[in-house]
């Protein structure tokens, strides 16, 4: 059984990722190895910060005492992810700033980057802001998910990751919809849905999503390895 590490404390986002792949994996997280390092997400783009994550993620792993007894067998992978809303209004942000989009205000002049994450009605009460004035029209938005896939081996120098892109398109409504879900979702309206993320369910979510189109991407590369 093909052993996947997933690179976050996200219970929701870990959830999603289960619910998608499916019971043929074990799955674990950075929830079963409370003492892994945090790794800042500083890279420009999706891409990149997911591929970071993996990497690091991975070499801590591999100089960890006693990993081939807490993952057994060869086939052990660290999963890592970034995502993120892209509001064409916005020239594309708030992007790989998403989860942290309200605490940038807090940032002043010469105090770096933001890097702790915002409450999830903070940064939706900024976007509804920042968008007050557009029109119905000019709303359009997208959710893309990135994954990053590392093969791990105690004791030995981790492998090349491998990336999947999966996009959702879709428009920002003018006030939030739905209970469900989590980050924008009660703000997004996929394209050809009469009902935001939040209103859809984890059943329909998981079909549609950006996340989901990159899973199925990495679940079609999985089955393709050999057992």
């Amino acid at each position: 059984m093909t052993t996947l590490i997933l690179a976050t404390r996200n219970a929701h986002k870990a959830e999603e990722i289960q619910a998608i792949l499916g019971p043929r994996h074990r799955f674990l997280s950075l929830r079963d190895f409370v003492e892994a390092p945090g790794v800042m997400e500083d890279q420009p783009t999706f891409q990149k910060n997911a591929a970071k994550k993996a990497g690091e993620l991975a070499k801590w792993l591999q100089g960890l005492p006693g990993l081939d007894f807490r993952v057994p067998g060869d086939a052990a992978f660290v999963l890592a992810d970034d995502s993120g809303l892209e509001v064409d209004a916005l020239k594309s942000a708030p992007g790989v700033h998403s989860a942290r989009f309200a605490a940038l205000d807090d940032a002043g002049p010469g105090s770096g980057p933001a890097t702790g994450n915002s409450p999830d009605g903070a940064n939706n009460s900024k976007l509804l802001r920042l968008l007050k004035d557009v029109p119905q029209e000019k709303r359009s938005a997208r959710f893309r998910c990135v994954l990053s896939l590392v093969r791990v081996k105690p004791r030995q120098a981790a492998i090349s990751g491998q990336l999947f892109e999966g996009v959702c398109e879709g428009r920002i409504l003018f006030e939030a919809q739905g209970q469900g879900g989590f980050g924008y979702d009660p703000l997004f309206l996929p394209l050809g849905h009469a009902h935001s993320f939040a209103e859809l369910g984890a059943e329909t979510k998981n079909q549609i999503s950006h996340r989901a189109k990159a899973l199925a991407m990495l679940k079609s590369h999985l089955d393709r390895l050999p057992a």
